[in-house]
């Protein structure tokens, strides 16, 4: 793709003063109905986005180098999901631009709480923007199915039921709690979950009435815990005071309120060198805000 030139202006920093957001999720419920042939499990989910997360910043550069400019512990710049989706951008597109990416990093590695994917999923939006590519929104889920299975979730912005691989998408309209998450200090690798051979592969499908219901559950989580204790330990005393879950294969847990003051009360209750947030559920990205704020 060629881009017009006025736009390759070597000063030009448009976004850089705004942040892009680059929301938490959570799973509401998370059960394996079976794998593909390639390894690749099937799920039945519920994703509800958080107005917490991330926030990424970009410089736009005329000179068509992608950048990260801030430091992630544990994770090289050329392997990060940001970068790749920038590159990923420019090959699909030809584009000759390029961008220097600060992430301001609030979600925790191994949390389940999406961070990585929605990076990835913001890099894509922003840039797509910021580049004047104007690349449909399917188009960028589908190149963001390449980075990860849950950043399509993220690209579309809405509160969705989720099947496949987590890829196959129908938006739907939740209750907005107040939630209170727990970070036990531990990272859950998807993967070692996943691979876990105790792990129910064969869950019974459900449909969206039941989960309104009251069912779903989330199959990880009797695997999470037996490894890890610091994630049950936080999961038996966040459900003494509501229904706690495991969100996704990752250490976070959760658990709603009716509001702030509720679950903030539950917050400052947290045994000593605890952490964790509140925050409001979201059916609408605050990412779709910041887009069309231009």
């Amino acid at each position: 793709m060629t881009v017009p030139s006025e736009t390759r202006n070597p000063q030009l920093e448009t976004g850089v003063d705004a942040p892009w957001p680059a929301p938490a999720k959570l799973n509401l419920f998370l059960r394996v109905t079976g794998r593909r042939a390639d390894g690749f499990h099937l799920l039945q989910t519920v994703f509800q986005f958080l107005d917490y997360g991330d926030d990424l910043f970009f410089s736009v550069r005329a000179d068509g180098v992608v950048r990260r400019v801030s430091d992630l512990p544990g994770v090289a710049a050329e392997s990060d999901l940001v970068v790749r989706a920038a590159r990923l951008l420019q090959a699909e597109t030809g584009c000759t631009l390029g961008g220097d990416i600060r992430v301001e990093k609030r979600l925790p590695m191994g949390g389940g709480l999406g961070g990585g994917s929605s990076d990835a999923a913001t890099t894509l939006v922003a840039l797509n923007a910021l580049w004047r590519l104007g690349l449909s929104q399917d188009r960028l889920a589908e190149l963001g199915l390449t980075l990860g299975a849950d950043v399509p979730v993220f690209v579309r912005g809405r509160a969705a039921w989720a099947e496949g691989v987590g890829e196959r998408l129908e938006p739907v309209d939740l209750p907005e709690p107040w939630y209170l998450v727990l970070v036990p200090p531990v990272a859950v690798a998807t993967a070692a979950v996943f691979g876990a051979p105790e792990l129910t592969r064969d869950s019974p499908p459900i449909t969206i009435r039941d989960f309104l219901a009251g069912m779903g559950g989330n199959v990880c989580e009797p695997v999470v815990r037996r490894r890890f204790p610091a994630v049950a330990e936080a999961l038996d005393w966040l459900a003494g005071y509501a229904p706690s879950r495991m969100t996704g294969t990752g250490c976070c847990v959760f658990a709603a309120f009716a509001d702030e003051s509720g679950a903030r009360d539950v917050l400052a209750q947290l045994p000593a060198g605890w952490s964790g947030f509140v925050a409001r559920g979201r059916n609408r990205s605050p990412l779709l805000e910041r887009l069309e704020r231009g």
